[in-house]
């Protein structure tokens, strides 16, 4: 104060472009102290939910890491249109099975609501299925997959446009719609509308319920490449979004298994980690930033492959298997399964 005071007191000496600049600095310390004593005193926003979300509100609060307070980059601020939030209140499941789906695939879901995904295949096993989906531009594909919710009730949809490029929105939605609605959870699939899934080999053998549920555990086929630079490929990479030359080790996104508490931790370690377009890869970036390493599990089989019942019956998945592929498969298995490989 005594230096400001001695400025102020030569004023009548001092020259006019001396003056604007001791008030230019004063200015500008003021302006900084103003802005600090903000930052440590500001209160954190929540998130106002839709209709049937009302009970999280870490989507856009702030998020201490340590003693470090950071804000969302990408804060997934996206409201539930169609949501089943009491799907687990009267039993715990063992599995919630979270299929990322489109509008216009009716036949898959029905497919596989009447094959591997039917939740009361196994007896004394809580399975729960949930279909995933965005917001489509057509009016009348969302009236129809409302219609759709209101019979089989196993549809959650978010605010967010359905498209390739949003397939991480999805995921996200999901692991959030586990971590807020059915956290108590065992273990958490995702895959896609076009898998088949063995529920015998994935639930005994991979799953094992009468052992100790395993903790942050991710497991399915794992993949260690780098982006790709072609701009005519599917899964074109810019090197601007991402600069490195190798990915994080991560499990195909046509299906990979993960105890429920990874849920959380990539929902909320998302919030902080540049959004990418490549599902698979994404979740491996969260997955590397937590310091959990994907199990390879060679039953995760990410591409097309014959149908023989031996064959299949030592796999977990299988991908681009169409509607009457499914039922067809489903039933020779389950009419077979006393005959011996």
């Amino acid at each position: 104060e005594g230096y400001l005071f001695t400025i102020l007191n030569r004023g009548a000496t001092e020259t006019m472009a001396s003056k604007v600049s001791c008030l230019y600095v004063l200015t500008v310390v003021c302006w900084a102290s103003a802005l600090w004593y903000l930052s440590i005193t500001r209160p954190t926003s929540s998130y106002a939910g839709h209709r049937h979300f009302n009970t999280i509100s870490i989507a856009r609060k702030n998020v201490s890491f340590g003693n470090i307070r950071t804000r969302p980059i990408n804060p997934h601020s996206f409201d539930f249109l169609i949501n089943e939030p009491n799907k687990c209140e009267k039993s715990i499941p063992f599995l919630v099975i979270l299929i990322s789906t489109t509008h216009k695939e009716f036949d898959a879901r029905q497919a596989i609501r009447e094959t591997w995904g039917d939740e009361n295949n196994f007896k004394g096993i809580k399975i729960a299925t949930l279909f995933l989906l965005g917001k489509n531009a057509d009016p009348v594909l969302n009236q129809m997959v409302e219609q759709e919710s209101q019979i089989f009730h196993d549809i959650i949809v978010e605010d967010f446009i359905d498209s390739y490029h949003n397939l991480t929105l999805k995921t996200l939605m999901g692991m959030r719609w586990v971590a807020t609605f059915c956290s108590k959870a065992k273990y958490v699939m995702k895959t896609d509308s076009d898998i088949f899934v063995n529920m015998d080999n994935l639930i005994y053998k991979l799953l094992k319920p009468n052992t100790k549920p395993r903790r942050r555990y991710f497991t399915g086929y794992v993949i260690n490449g780098g982006p790709i630079r072609d701009v005519r490929s599917k899964w074109y990479m810019p090197r601007d979004l991402y600069p490195d030359s190798n990915y994080p080790p991560f499990c195909s996104g046509t299906g990979y298994i993960f105890s429920a508490d990874v849920a959380e931790l990539i929902y909320k370690t998302s919030l902080h980690t540049r959004l990418l377009h490549l599902e698979d890869v994404y979740v491996g970036l969260c997955l590397r930033k937590l310091g959990i390493h994907p199990f390879q599990n060679s039953g995760f089989n990410h591409w097309k492959m014959a149908y023989s019942l031996c064959r299949y019956r030592r796999v977990i998945t299988v991908h681009q298997i169409t509607p009457e592929e499914m039922h067809r498969i489903w039933n020779d298995m389950s009419s077979k399964k006393h005959l011996r490989c």
